[in-house]
C-alpha cells in the first residue's frame, strides 16, 4: 500500500512538471511570434525610411546642382557637335551628349552645362497656355438630329469635312488633296456653331472652338504665336476640328494700317493664312470658319487652298422652322391646342436661335401662369416678346 502511494505521488509530480514545462514552452513560442511580428514591422519601417532617405538625397542633389543654361540650336553638325545661341545672344560651337544628339534640331531649345556649355538635355517646345483656355471638347454631344432644317448644308459639310477625316484613303486613291477648310456664313443664330459641333461628334474628332477676337493681342507677335500654338494643339489632338467663330475679327480686308493694333491684326491674319496653306500639312485637321460679315473678309482668306468651300447658312424657311420647333419642343409638355406648323408659318424671318428662345420663353410663361402644359397662346405671346427684343436690338449684321 505504501509503495503504491509513493508511485502515485511520483506520477502526479511528473504530470505537474510536464504541464508547467508545456505552458512555459507555449509562452516562449508566443513571445517569439510577437518578436518576429515586431521585427517585420521594424524592417518594413526601415525600408520606408531608407526609400525616403534616397528621395531626399536626390532632391538635395537636384537643388544643389548648378543651374543649366538655356540656348537655341542654330545648326546640327557631325561628330556630336552643334552651333547654339544662348539667352545673351552669344553663339557657341558645343559638344552634344550622345543620348541627346538624335533629338536636337535647328530651332530646338536645349539645356547646356555652365562649365562646358555642352548640350545635356532637350527642352519641350514652349506653348502658350492661353491656347488651353479655348473650348476643347473631346467629343461634343450635339448630333445632326439636334439640328432642324439645313439638310442641304449638312450634306455639303459632311462631304468636305466628315469624309476626309473618316476616310482619307478615298482621296489618295483618286489622287486629289481633300479640302482644307470650310467657311460658313449667314445671319446670327442660324446654326453655324451647332453644325460644326455635330460634324465633330460624327467624326469622333476633338472640337477646338475659338472666337476670332481671342486671337487679337496687344503686343507684337503675340497673336501670330497664338495661332501657331492653336494649330499645333490641333495636330496633337488629331483628328480635330478647329472652329474659328467670328473670323472677320482677324480676317478683314487688309488696308494701309495706320496704328500698331491694325498691324498686329494683319500679322495674325498672315499667320492664319500660312497655317492654312503653309508647308506643314494639316493631316487629320479640318478648319471651319464662321462669319456674318463675309463682305469684309480678305480675298486671300477666301481663295481655294485655304477655305476651299464657302457655304451659306441661311435663315430657315417654313419647313425648316417647323423642324427646328420640333427639335426644341421634343422634351416639352405641350397642350392639345398647340399647332407647330401654324407657329412655324407665323415665325417668318426668325432664326434657329430665335426659335429656341421662343420655346424657352413660352415655357417660362406657362410656369408663371400655373399651366400644366405649354399652350398655343403661351407660344404666341413668347413670339411677340422675342420679336420685340430683336427690334430693340436694331438691325442684324450685314451678310451676302
Amino acid at each position: 500500500m505504501g509503495q503504491d502511494y509513493i508511485v502515485l505521488m511520483v506520477e502526479s509530480d511528473s504530470r505537474d512538471k510536464n504541464a508547467d514545462l508545456a505552458s512555459y514552452v507555449y509562452r516562449l513560442e508566443e513571445e517569439l511570434r510577437a518578436l518576429r511580428d515586431e521585427r517585420a514591422k521594424l524592417e518594413s519601417h526601415t525600408f520606408l525610411l531608407q526609400k525616403k532617405y534616397v528621395e531626399l538625397r536626390r532632391e538635395f542633389e537636384r537643388l544643389t546642382t548648378p543651374p543649366l543654361l538655356v540656348g537655341t540650336v542654330l545648326d546640327v553638325l557631325p561628330n556630336y557637335r552643334a552651333v547654339v545661341k544662348n539667352s545673351n545672344g552669344m553663339t557657341f560651337l558645343v559638344n552634344v551628349m550622345s543620348s541627346v544628339y538624335d533629338k536636337i534640331y535647328p530651332g530646338a531649345q536645349v539645356a547646356m552645362s555652365q562649365q562646358t556649355v555642352a548640350i545635356v538635355d532637350v527642352l519641350p517646345e514652349p506653348k502658350d497656355e492661353r491656347v488651353r483656355a479655348f473650348e476643347v471638347v473631346e467629343r461634343p454631344e450635339v448630333s445632326y438630329s439636334d439640328i432642324g432644317g439645313l439638310r442641304d448644308v449638312i450634306q455639303e459639310v459632311r462631304e468636305v469635312v466628315e469624309l476626309p477625316l473618316k476616310n482619307p484613303d478615298v482621296f489618295k486613291e483618286i489622287g486629289i488633296v481633300p479640302p482644307k477648310g470650310v467657311l460658313l456664313y449667314g445671319p446670327p443664330g442660324t446654326g453655324k456653331t451647332l453644325l460644326a459641333k455635330a460634324v465633330a461628334h460624327e467624326t469622333n474628332a476633338t472640337f477646338i472652338h475659338v472666337v476670332g477676337s481671342e486671337l487679337v493681342r496687344k503686343f507684337i507677335g503675340e497673336g501670330a504665336k497664338l495661332v501657331r500654338d492653336l494649330f499645333k494643339l490641333a495636330r496633337e489632338k488629331a483628328p480635330a476640328i478647329v472652329f474659328i467663330d467670328e473670323i472677320d475679327a482677324i480676317g478683314a480686308v487688309r488696308t494701309e494700317a495706320l496704328t500698331g493694333g491694325d498691324r498686329e491684326v494683319q500679322r495674325t491674319l498672315v499667320q492664319l493664312l500660312a497655317e492654312l496653306d503653309g508647308f506643314k500639312p494639316l493631316d487629320g485637321v479640318a478648319v471651319l470658319g464662321a462669319t456674318n460679315r463675309i463682305d469684309i473678309l480678305d480675298p486671300a482668306l477666301l481663295r481655294p487652298g485655304r477655305f476651299d468651300r464657302i457655304i451659306e447658312v441661311p435663315l430657315p424657311d417654313e419647313s425648316a422652322r417647323y423642324e427646328i420647333l420640333r427639335v426644341h419642343t421634343k422634351g416639352m409638355k405641350l397642350a392639345k391646342d398647340v399647332n407647330l406648323r401654324a407657329l412655324a408659318k407665323a415665325a417668318a424671318g426668325m432664326s434657329g436661335a430665335d426659335l429656341k428662345a421662343l420655346v424657352t420663353e413660352a415655357g417660362l410663361l406657362a410656369i408663371r401662369k400655373g399651366h400644366k402644359a405649354v399652350r398655343m397662346q403661351d407660344l404666341r405671346e413668347a413670339m411677340e416678346k422675342v420679336r420685340k427684343k430683336k427690334v430693340d436690338k436694331g438691325p442684324a449684321h450685314i451678310y451676302l
